[in-house]
């Protein structure tokens, strides 16, 4: 087994760097997204069913990604070309669920030499030695990775959940503040725990109007609200 295709950006690292062809022309990553978040994300191939309806549905939320400054970036081991025809595909004959007509607009890279593909552990033997899992990676405007999801070849991923995570992170950025499970915007948020005993317990007596707490260690108050 080639140890190089398990590698894996951690979280709280960069993101490995690349020069790559895409179906939007050529990219410089990550200096062509300075100051943008994105969602960079992998499929098997081309003209499979799963993939074809994961990119008609990251393709009709891109406008709601883009008002999250976020950019989408996707990757398959295939060539500039079949992409294209591809995505033609979908936008002339494919229709799904309420989805019609649908263009890709954002960028999808070639990757014929799995370059790209090993260098965010996109390749997994076990699994393919010749298609890229379904990998997503949300990487912040530094270019710190922030967020891993893997999905199997088999089944397709959840797209409001990647948005909801999305949210979740930039308000904890924003707000120094944590996100209960299944937290959606408008649900309370967690305050961070505190850093001593002292802490604790003068937050638990100070508790009121603007936090409640169920005990020493778990606070809530409401979600801060961004415009």
């Amino acid at each position: 087994m080639n140890k190089e295709t398990n590698i894996i950006p951690l979280i709280g690292e960069k993101a490995p760097s690349f020069d790559a062809e895409t179906t939007q022309g050529p990219i410089k990553f990550p200096d062509d997204f300075k100051g943008k978040w994105v969602i960079f994300f992998s499929h098997p191939a081309d003209f499979t069913p799963v993939c074809t309806t994961e990119f008609m549905t990251f393709a009709s939320m891109e406008d709601e990604f883009k008002e999250l400054n976020t950019e989408l970036l996707g990757l398959s081991i295939d060539s500039t070309y079949s992409h294209i025809a591809w995505l033609r595909t979908i936008k002339e004959k494919i229709k799904y669920k309420t989805m019609e007509g649908v263009e890709v607009n954002f960028p999808v890279i070639s990757d014929l030499t799995m370059d790209v593909a090993k260098k965010f552990g996109m390749v997994q033997p076990a699994a393919s030695t010749t298609q890229a899992v379904r990998a997503v990676f949300i990487i912040d405007p530094k270019a710190v990775v922030r967020a891993i999801l893997y999905y199997p070849l088999s089944n397709g991923r959840n797209m409001d959940e990647i948005k909801r995570m999305l949210i979740a992170m930039q308000h904890s950025d924003a707000h120094n503040i944590a996100t209960p499970a299944n937290w959606k915007l408008g649900d309370d948020v967690i305050v961070p725990p505190p850093g001593s005993c002292g802490t604790a317990k003068e937050r638990v007596d100070k508790a009121g109007d603007d936090y409640e707490c169920l005990d020493w260690f778990i606070c809530l108050k409401k979600c801060p609200h961004e415009n």
